[in-house]
């Protein structure tokens, strides 16, 4: 029986299981998890079993739904993070705010050497982690507009995206980590096209929510697949093609779809 080549996610999967390693003895459950949900069949599925047997990944809990969608199972599993190549099911748990989703794009074809003993995840913001209030305000005032908003409200936070609720629990989990938040081994970056004026707003909305992140990058209009290079991240999360198609040629990404009701999706 033939393997089957890593996906998009293998990275970041291999990365976020090796944390285990640092759970206290006490401890019954894992501080990370992962669940492989599938459409193919249970008898399909033994050939995955075999490969997560190969690669020696302690993985435990599975679905394997028959053609169904995965989607109405993911409450059960306590997903955080839903991964999927699938652009229906990742739209359906966006609009249901269950948990954080993304469409993968296909596997760097030239992946950067990923620094070992480290998780590095890297986000987009507007649409992203905030929600895409922001973001509407640009597409409808342009960028001079979209300053002065920003500017105006460096001192009201944002409300939260998409993936807020992914970024405060791996915030948790750099405190159930034995280090200090500064040399912890899960590292987050935000990758932003924004700039100031409007940089405040981010850092003060951070500080709001009460999380730690290790890099920010405001951009001002450069290219975001050259930073992304630099940082090495297992995943990069952004909700425009433009940002991720030259990334993911390098580095693996995810797109994060608008909720249907936005009218980023006019």
């Amino acid at each position: 029986m033939t393997h089957l080549e890593d996906g998009t996610a293998m990275p970041l999967v291999k990365a976020l299981l090796e944390l285990n390693k640092f759970k206290n003895e006490g401890d019954t459950s894992p501080l990370v998890e992962v669940v492989v949900m599938s459409r193919n069949s249970p008898e399909t599925g033994v050939r995955v079993f075999n490969n997560i047997r190969r690669l020696q990944l302690p993985i435990s809990r599975h679905a394997f739904t028959g053609g169904e969608s995965v989607v109405d199972y993911l409450d059960a599993y306590d997903v955080d993070l839903f991964l999927t190549t699938h652009a229906k099911d990742a739209q359906r748990v966006i609009d249901a705010r269950s948990c954080a989703a993304a469409i993968l794009k296909e596997p760097p074809k030239d992946i950067e050497k990923i620094p070992e003993g480290q998780v590095r995840i890297a986000f987009d913001g507007d649409a992203v982690l905030f929600d895409d209030s922001s973001e509407i305000v640009y597409k409808a005032d342009g960028l001079g507009g979209f300053h002065k908003n920003e500017d105006s409200k460096k001192d009201i936070p944002m409300q939260e995206g998409p993936y807020t609720s992914l970024l405060k629990k791996l915030s948790r989990l750099q405190e159930r980590l034995p280090f200090s938040v500064e040399y912890s081994p899960v590292r987050i970056a935000i990758v932003t096209a924004r700039n100031a004026p409007a940089e405040m707003r981010v850092i003060k909305t951070l500080r709001h929510w009460g999380v730690y992140v290790d890099e920010v990058f405001f951009l001002g209009g450069l290219e975001k697949a050259k930073v992304l290079r630099a940082f090495k991240p297992h995943i990069f999360f952004d909700d425009q093609d433009l940002h991720l198609e030259p990334a993911s040629n390098y580095i693996p990404a995810g797109k994060v779809p608008y909720s249907s009701d936005s009218p980023l999706n006019q």
